[in-house]
């Protein structure tokens, strides 16, 4: 890709992803998460309806009237990406790949956190950590994510999500809002997905494509492996086959629920044939 198409399509992207983030997500953003506590702001003086116990009674003495102490929410947050682009992230039959359809969902959440003027970071991971940016604040520094989100070429086809949270466990000391985007077609994470959710505020968010639900009946075809490059002659007209093709991937669906879950981690399904837009702006009204 040429620089020209290049920022085209970031440009493209901010366009479409910003007026999402102005107009509708903006302000669920901010109501669902969270600062990390109060912090005096100042005093003034008491006024009918204020609450008793915060009365300042130093300066109340010192002015023989009534002053409370004033709060405000410390609102500065990090919002960590982790985007999985690993060799099945190119697959997607409904007009686009689910590698494109994660920089949507990651742009928009991006200008949100901007918005709200909070620092953004990234993480690029296959079955290394391929790329790692840390958080920043302003646009020029989304439009860096975007950049990369839509060039990086990595190096591996293979995914391990255990490794990048291990790798964010290592960089990010402080509290964050963990967004880790994937298909979720690996296992073996439960650990590090434990020690992440226990600190940060996790959500997965898993893309797929409808036909990776369920295996079509077309008879017999060559089915490549993404990650692995290997093809195998698979005999979709069996009913025996289809059936195991199906039951694995519920159990590998029914895997990312339950981890998430029982670890407090929020979990999100978003289709390629369906609205990310609802389904993320039904998510946070669910938590606000």
């Amino acid at each position: 890709m040429d620089t020209k198409e290049l920022l085209k399509k970031v440009r493209k992207i901010e366009i479409k992803t910003r007026r999402l983030s102005d107009n509708i997500f903006g302000g669920e953003y901010h109501s669902t998460f969270k600062g990390r506590g109060m912090t005096f702001s100042e005093v003034r003086q008491y006024q009918y309806g204020d609450d008793v116990r915060s009365i300042d009674w130093n300066v109340t003495a010192r002015y023989n009237e009534p002053y409370v102490k004033v709060f405000e929410e410390e609102r500065e947050l990090t919002l960590m990406l982790m985007i999985d682009i690993s060799g099945s992230e190119l697959f997607g039959t409904q007009g686009q790949f689910k590698r494109e359809e994660l920089t949507e969902i990651a742009a928009t959440l991006s200008f949100s956190a901007m918005q709200n003027n909070d620092k953004v970071g990234l993480i690029l991971f296959s079955d290394q950590v391929e790329l790692f940016i840390p958080p920043k604040k302003g646009r020029s520094h989304v439009l860096r994510i975007i950049r990369e989100l839509l060039e990086y070429h990595p190096q591996s086809k293979k995914t391990s999500i255990s490794n990048a949270f291990e790798f964010l466990s290592g960089v990010m000391k402080k509290k964050a809002i963990v967004f880790m985007m994937s298909d979720f077609m690996d296992s073996a994470y439960e650990k590090t997905l434990r020690i992440v959710a226990k600190k940060h505020d996790l959500t997965g968010i898993r893309i797929y494509d409808r036909h990776e639900e369920n295996m079509p009946k077309i008879g017999l075809v060559p089915m490549m492996d993404n990650e692995t490059g290997q093809t195998a002659w698979i005999n979709t007209q069996s009913a025996s086959i289809r059936k195991a093709y199906a039951l694995q991937y519920k159990t590998m669906v029914e895997n990312f629920e339950n981890l998430f879950h029982k670890n407090g981690a929020g979990t999100l399904h978003s289709r390629l044939d369906e609205s990310y837009v609802k389904k993320l702006l039904n998510y946070f009204k669910s938590r606000g």
